[in-house]
Formats: C-alpha cells, sequence, structure tokens
C-alpha cells in the first residue's frame, strides 16, 4: 500500500461537472451467470440512454481484460481484484457525471457488497442489476462454447459449474432474460432509474419511444 500520498483537492466540483453534463453519474452493476445476458442487455441500455440524451459508457467483464485487467486471471484472487478495480474505475466516472454499466459475472457478495460501499462513501448511486437467468437456460445458450469446456474439465474455476455464484439477496432490480426481451430488461432498468430521479422521465420517454 502506497505511504505518504495525500488526497489534493480540486476547484471544480461533481456539482460543476453534473451542471455541465445536464445529469447525476451513477454506476449500474450487472451480475449474472456466464450467458445470463448480462452484457447484452447492458448494451441496449447504453444505447437507450444515449439516444435519449444521457451520456452512459459501459464496462464490459471481457473486454476489460484486453486492457486494465489483461495482467488478471480466474483465480478466486484475482476476480477479487478484477472487481475490486472495476469499483473504484466506475466510482471515478461517476464522480465525473457519466452514467456507468459494468457487466460482470462478479460471483462474490463480499466484492460487489465492497463496490456498493465504495459508492456510498462517495455518495455516487449504486444499482445493483441481477441478471437472474437459469443455469440450465444460460448453459443452453453457451455463447462461448465455454459451459461445454468446463464440463470437459477443460476450463477450472468456471462459476456455476466448479466455482460458486453468490446471487444478491437485494438486488434494486432483478431481471430474468428466459422470460423478457433484451429491450424489455433494458426498460425495466431505465423505469427503476426514473423511478429514483437518478435520470429525468419526460427526456428518456421522449426519445426512446
Amino acid at each position: 500500500m502506497a505511504t505518504n500520498v495525500h488526497w489534493h483537492e480540486g476547484e471544480i466540483t461533481r456539482e460543476d461537472r453534473s451542471t455541465l453534463l445536464g445529469q447525476k453519474g451513477a454506476t449500474i452493476w450487472f451480475t449474472g451467470l456466464s450467458g445470463s445476458g448480462k452484457s447484452t442487455v447492458s448494451v441496449e441500455f447504453e444505447k437507450m440512454l444515449v439516444v435519449s440524451g444521457r451520456l452512459c459508457y459501459r464496462l464490459d467483464g471481457d473486454n476489460i481484460r484486453f486492457g486494465l485487467n489483461k495482467n488478471l486471471g480466474f483465480t478466486p484472487e484475482d476476480r477479487v481484484e478484477n472487481i475490486r478495480r472495476i469499483g473504484e474505475v466506475a466510482k471515478l466516472m461517476g464522480d465525473v457525471g457519466v452514467i456507468t454499466a459494468t457487466a460482470f459475472i462478479s460471483p462474490y457478495k463480499a466484492d460487489r457488497d465492497l463496490c456498493r460501499k465504495l459508492h456510498e462513501e462517495a455518495k455516487i448511486p449504486f444499482v445493483e442489476v441481477f441478471v437472474n437467468c437459469p443455469l440450465s437456460v444460460a448453459e443452453e445458450r453457451d455463447p462461448k462454447g465455454l459451459y461445454k469446456k468446463a464440463r470437459a474439465g477443460l476450463i477450472k474455476n468456471f462459476t456455476g459449474i466448479d466455482d460458486p455464484y453468490e446471487a444478491p439477496e437485494n438486488a434494486e432490480v432483478e431481471i430474468d432474460t428466459s422470460k423478457n426481451s433484451v429491450e424489455e430488461c433494458a426498460k425495466i432498468i431505465i423505469a427503476y432509474l426514473e423511478d429514483k430521479d437518478i435520470i429525468p422521465k419526460e427526456t428518456t420517454k421522449a426519445k426512446t419511444n
């Protein structure tokens, strides 16, 4: 841990940036099994918000491992660090005023709780979205062929097969991609954000219909 470091305050506040952008920052944390639809729904969610005039940016579990987290594997220790880094990045983006959609399996409750605490301490909204798709459906989809490899023993520490997924108990939003379309799921999340005044109702409805 770094020592002899001190926080240097600037002259521009979060409120100044919020006024400039015309919105408040927030983190929308998608969690669920591989193949549950996290990335697919987050893509649609991001598109709907941007079309409606909201600045939104998506952090995807696979994409982030091409750069920021490319030195991390899938051991329990590396999974913890992977999520910690994303939590810190999302918090910074929230401070800027960006609505950030993070799509990560994030299988461990303690790690998600840590990210929530980071945001609560910084007074940035943190919305956990549980993509509650049954394992059987996710495995049947298997878009990357990972379940098949895990069942064959070719991939170790695979969530849902030989590594646990700790489902959220009190997520702000729960969606089921086995029952609802991608667009319907994205609209459920947007409706929650509107209800909590994280985004304005009239803007989103006017431009996404």
